[in-house]
């Protein structure tokens, strides 16, 4: 292991030098200052004690490297595993495996707590499925895993949303003695929220001999995410005590399950109740004012960030855009993308997305341009599909045909972007726009029978930008989205496709009679399911969402072991209780 440390001494030293992305930070930190006059000091007048502040006190990968570059060059990284240990920790937390497998890789008998930081790091990057890949190759090392290990594990299941491998760790847990453990049943409840299993949450929730905050929060979570927001706002009511994030699980809810006048109700009491919101907060109430194209209060809400010196961010001036957009005054949505320091393609996506919808649909193509400007400059920040359906729908609404064909080409086939269902409606909408019917039915009956890419938000995109340029021609659409649905009947997306053309033309009969169809076919309530025209929400519908395959069976068989353990005393306050008993 000695051998391999030094060797990685090196990989190290290549790391710093040749990846600057590990580095960057969003904004210079003067910070980083203090770091660099370590080095500047002689090595006998160096303090510990200093550097275990500014390992405190670290804040982004560039501090975190200019103190292991410290360390390296005074010999203290190889020569004492306390601050080996504590890199890792630092580097676990900001969600790094690069580099914590390599910290890792340097630590001699790395044990349990080694272990569990890298689970972690896993965990919390954008591949958390890799820390149950890295969770087994420490197994076969003879690995004694603790409740910590199976925390991280059960949240990189709820990232990737894998049912089957969360079922497994569930059952690991249960190997390991380590079910019963706190901070475990937590995270198993907020894993099977994830997956929308909220009967195996429930009974984790019930069989608990202790509840925390987060226990409380998670259900909650769980309970909104599976859009039962009723069961979500009595089991708010019944909470112990809040905290900021119980009050943002709920504003954020009914704000993304078409119940902006809730969240924004919600906000008031939030703030009378005495708590500060925070930036996700502001988002959420932003978010809901911006769907309800409320300005006034979107504007106040704005004014309250001013006044308490809430600090501006990317989220913040993002809501900001989207909420200015959407109320029309895309001229002050302008103004706050062009103050922004930081930009990323989210909040290029929110400007774009306001001037071909809400705005003129000719600065949303010059701004797409200058995007892609800077993109060929050597800017990191490339258009995605959000931005390509945007530029498509300036195209349709400018009646711009030649140029919308081209900007649909050069997503395909320069960014290799697959178009989804969004992609091939605003098509069929700019055919149309020019009186190409023929075209714009052939260009939907082309689209591959696969593509798995008609999601749910590709259907709200449709609904959006563009169901009503058809509405002379609702024969046709009609046709079109039946056999959509014949396609796949278990497919809730292609309900909601039929149920937006009958809307959007005024067909209420046949809404209903779709609606009857869904019930018939056995499907249950589906969250955030709405139906949208270019304006509101006019009524909410219920459609489908199964269990995979026999994975509610294996999880009942892990509660069955637990037959011979007590269980909690159920409250009769909770929502399902009252519902089971009939009362």
């Amino acid at each position: 292991m000695a051998r391999n440390a030094k060797r990685e001494l090196f990989r190290f030293r290549r790391t710093i030098l040749s990846h600057p992305n590990l580095a960057s930070t969003s904004k210079p930190n003067t910070s980083s200052l203090s770091f660099s006059s370590i080095s500047s000091s002689s090595s006998s007048c160096y303090s510990e004690d200093r550097t275990i502040s500014f390992l405190k006190s670290c804040q982004n990968m560039k501090q975190l490297l200019q103190i292991q570059a410290h360390l390296i060059t005074s010999g203290l990284f190889f020569n004492n595993s306390f601050w080996t240990i504590n890199l890792l920790k630092h580097s676990a937390d900001f969600g790094s495996p690069d580099y914590t497998v390599l910290v890792f890789k340097c630590i001699n008998n790395p044990g349990t707590f080694c272990v569990n930081a890298v689970v972690k790091a896993y965990s919390n990057s954008c591949v958390p499925d890799q820390a149950v890949v890295f969770y087994f190759q420490m197994i076969k090392n003879r690995f004694m895993p603790n409740s910590y290990t199976f925390v991280s594990l059960f949240g990189s299941c709820a990232k990737t949303g894998c049912v089957e491998r969360g079922g497994m760790c569930h059952g690991l847990a249960l190997k390991n003695g380590v079910d019963f453990e706190l901070p475990v049943m937590n995270s198993l409840i907020n894993m099977y929220g994830c997956f929308g299993a909220m009967d195996c949450a429930r009974n984790m929730f019930v069989q608990m001999s202790h509840r925390d905050l987060i226990s409380w929060n998670s259900i909650v979570s769980g309970h909104v995410r599976s859009g039962d927001m009723s069961a979500a706002h009595e089991l708010f009511d019944i909470m112990p005590e809040r905290n900021v994030v119980s009050w943002n699980i709920m504003i954020s809810g009914y704000s993304k399950s078409g119940n902006p006048g809730c969240s924004l109700k919600l906000f008031r009491e939030m703030m009378k109740s005495g708590f500060r919101g925070n930036d996700k907060t502001m988002a959420s109430v932003l978010t809901a004012c911006g769907r309800s194209a409320r300005f006034n209060e979107g504007r106040s809400v704005h004014g309250y960030t001013v006044r308490t010196s809430l600090k501006p961010n990317i989220i913040l001036d993002t809501a900001f855009i989207d909420l200015y957009s959407k109320c029309q005054k895309v001229e002050v949505a302008q103004r706050v993308f062009d103050s922004m320091a930081d930009r990323n393609l989210v909040c290029w996506n929110a400007m774009i997305l306001g001037h071909c919808i809400h705005g003129k649909p000719e600065e949303g193509i010059k701004l797409f341009t200058a995007l892609v400007n800077q993109t060929v400059a050597g800017g990191s920040i490339s258009p995605d599909e959000i931005t390509f359906i945007g530029v498509i729908c300036a195209c349709v609404r400018a009646e711009l045909l030649t140029e919308g064909r081209n900007y649909f080409r050069q997503m395909i086939d320069f960014y290799k972007i697959k178009p989804n269902f969004a992609h091939y409606w605003c098509m069929a909408n700019l055919y149309a726009g020019a009186e190409l019917t023929e075209e714009a039915e052939e260009i939907l009956r082309k689209m591959p029978e696969d593509n798995d890419n008609m999601s749910f938000e590709s259907i709200m995109w449709v609904s959006l930008l563009s169901l009503c340029r058809f509405q002379g021609a609702v024969a046709m659409v009609e046709r079109l989205a039946k056999s959509f649905v014949d396609m796949n009947p278990q497919d809730f997306s292609r309900y909601q496709f039929l149920l937006n053309v009958y809307a959007v033309a005024g067909q209420w009969e046949d809404v209903a009679r779709v609606r009857e169809l869904m019930k018939k076919r056995r499907m249950g309530r589906m969250p955030g399911c709405r139906l949208v025209d270019l304006k509101e929400v006019v009524e909410k519908l219920k459609v489908g969402h199964f269990w995979r395959g026999g994975m509610k069976e294996e999880v009942n068989k892990m509660m069955e072991c637990r037959q011979s353990r007590s269980l909690a005393t159920v409250s009769k306050q909770l929502p399902w209780h009252k519902n089971e008993s009939g009362s």
